[in-house]
């Protein structure tokens, strides 16, 4: 497949209407119109092979993940999905596994009506750069400062499904189906975002590990936290895989949930989490933000709990 034969692939299988599109693909760039009293939000996350999915991963597996984790970035700050711009690089330009990503890309988009509107394609060692654009009112936007002492700390749906999928494939062991949709095609919470905006004091969405990213939020509002770590949210069928122990882990310190990790004030905490509940996501109360700079973990007594590691860091 030559180059413009690829990128004409793409295009025909990733379109979506849109009449904020002025100018999409097929010239040096886009014209986009950003609507008259919202803010711009754009986010850029690269996927590279070996580190972020396995070789063997389905073209169409990593099309939906390489959009996932954008729109993600976009829940965490209550956006509403619009564009996205696509740097696709590959060791050949294989037809049909450019199909299979488009395919997958799409299918996720479509969903969220994300119009792809440019990008780049080359040649080299594998890796995705997906840039995604969305909306936010003024003022409006969720944030990683914000969070206050005395305020709830909650997850959205279940953490540790995809740790434990990776585990299971990397031993070559047999793995819930359930848990490797969750590692290949994980769900953003771009209607979970919006409810929360306006009423969650932070938020951030879990890709690095829970402990990790919650750090991100103390940093950013000069605050502590503590996570109880048996009001952990699991699925079915992580605790049917693994042991407490091994759960634990992959829960507070592994990444690609993505699920958004955020903080509430108590006096608001019924009717939210009612909202989130009737959204098809409920969202679960895990700890709370304490004066301090650390995030503590601890048992069903209250005993500080030690972990190995808090989350993925790329050059730790």
């Amino acid at each position: 497949m030559a180059e413009f034969a690829l990128i004409e692939s793409i295009r025909t299988r990733c379109a979506v209407a849109r009449d904020d599109v002025r100018l999409g693909i097929g010239d040096d760039a886009a014209l986009l119109a950003v609507p008259s009293g919202w803010l711009l939000a754009v986010s850029t996350d690269t996927f590279v092979c070996g580190v972020h999915f396995l070789p063997d991963t389905a073209a169409s597996d990593i099309g939906w993940k390489a959009l996932a984790v954008n729109l993600s970035d976009l829940a965490a700050m209550g956006a509403e999905p619009a564009w996205a711009m696509l740097a696709l690089t590959l060791p050949s330009a294989d037809a049909r596994w450019v199909e299979g990503f488009a395919d997958g890309f799409a299918e996720l988009a479509r969903k969220h009506r994300v119009a792809l509107v440019g990008g780049d394609t080359t040649q080299g060692p594998m890796s995705i750069t997906v840039t995604i654009h969305g909306f936010v009112p003024p003022g409006a936007a969720l944030t990683r400062a914000g969070a206050r002492v005395g305020d709830g700390v909650y997850v959205t749906g279940t953490l540790g499904d995809a740790a434990a999928a990776l585990s299971k494939t990397q031993s070559k062991s047999a793995c819930d189906p359930q848990l490797l949709e969750r590692l290949h095609r994980p769900t953003p919470r771009i209607s979970q975002g919006s409810i929360l905006r306006g009423r969650a004091t932070s938020c951030i969405d879990v890709s690095d590990g829970l402990v990790a990213d919650l750090g991100h939020i103390c940093a950013a509002s000069g605050v502590g936290a503590e996570i109880d770590a048996d009001t952990l949210p699991a699925s079915p069928a992580l605790i049917a895989a693994f042991a407490a122990a091994d759960r634990r882990a992959f829960q507070l310190a592994s990444g690609d949930d993505y699920e958004l990790c955020f903080t509430a004030p108590d006096a608001i905490a019924t009717g939210l989490l009612r909202d989130l509940a009737d959204s098809g996501c409920a969202a679960m109360r895990i700890g709370r933000i304490v004066a301090g700079a650390d995030v503590q973990v601890r048992d069903a007594n209250g005993s500080p709990l030690a972990l190995p590691r808090s989350g993925w860091e790329h050059f730790a």
